[in-house]
């Protein structure tokens, strides 16, 4: 088993964070009701703040919001270099 790392903590926390936009996104596409819906809400205040970044910039087309998509990419992208970054100084 591998060490744990700053850098390995980061990747992982980067790929929940993920996760949870993920999770956001497909229950968007539903009604949920009752305990889905408290999680739902829960998820909401955690993914807003970050997918709003996105959906300044991003304009949606056809009525379909492609800013989780961006934001997507970003977060994996960013985050990815990130850890290669702190990987590279040895924490």
């Amino acid at each position: 088993m591998g060490a744990f790392t700053i850098s390995s903590v980061f990747r992982a926390l980067v790929q929940f964070y993920g996760l949870l936009i993920f999770a956001y996104v497909i229950m968007s596409w539903f009604r949920p009701t009752g305990t889905m819906w408290e999680i739902y809400h829960v998820l909401g205040k955690v993914c807003e703040p970050y997918l709003g970044l996105f959906r300044r910039f991003v304009p949606s087309m056809g009525g379909l919001d492609f800013s989780p998509m961006i934001a997507l990419l970003v977060l994996s992208y960013g985050g990815s270099m990130i850890a290669r970054l702190l990987a590279g100084l040895g924490v």
